[in-house]
């Protein structure tokens, strides 16, 4: 038995960043998918609340091809790309300190959720000078939606962290 060697029944599931990391990866990968920004964009109805958040969950869109955006399929497809390593690199390195001072699901929970937000924000900043409107008010919006986009899809992951080791 090692030092870091854990016993009982959270030893079997994985850690909170990567159940955070595999959702973040099933949320891009199939709601930024064509197939549902299509579906969701004519769906739509701009009077419903539950229409408006199937939108906004395809706010990280990719496409398969660049269908004349400058920049080419990178430029195209940045905002999610960044958005997952981002999100990612987060989920691994904000909880560490403070899940193993803090024990319990609320924290995982929160640093899941946070960490979502802030890799919404910054992925759109950075994707912003790529984009089709590259000035600071256009990466100012873009951050602001990238960041409300965070905010109220970062429960997802947040949910996903749970039950898994620090």
């Amino acid at each position: 038995m090692g030092l870091f060697h854990r016993r009982g029944p959270v030893s079997r599931y994985g850690t909170a960043a990567g159940t955070g990391a595999l959702a973040v990866l099933l949320l891009v990968g199939i709601c930024g998918s064509p197939a549902y920004t299509g579906w969701a964009g004519t769906r739509a109805d701009p009077a419903s609340a539950g229409d408006y958040y199937l939108r906004l969950l395809a706010w990280p869109a990719w496409r398969l091809d660049a269908d004349g955006q400058p920049g080419g399929l990178l430029a195209a497809d940045l905002r999610a790309v960044l958005l997952v390593a981002i999100a990612v690199a987060l989920l691994y390195l904000l909880p560490a300190a403070q899940v193993a001072r803090v024990p319990g699901s609320v924290s995982q929970f929160f640093s899941g959720w946070a960490a979502y937000v802030l890799a919404g924000g910054l992925a759109a900043v950075l994707a912003a000078p790529f984009g089709p409107d590259p000035s600071l008010l256009g990466a100012l919006q873009d951050a602001s939606s990238g960041a409300g986009y965070g905010f109220l899809s970062g429960w997802i992951i947040g949910t996903a962290s749970l039950g898994g080791r620090a």
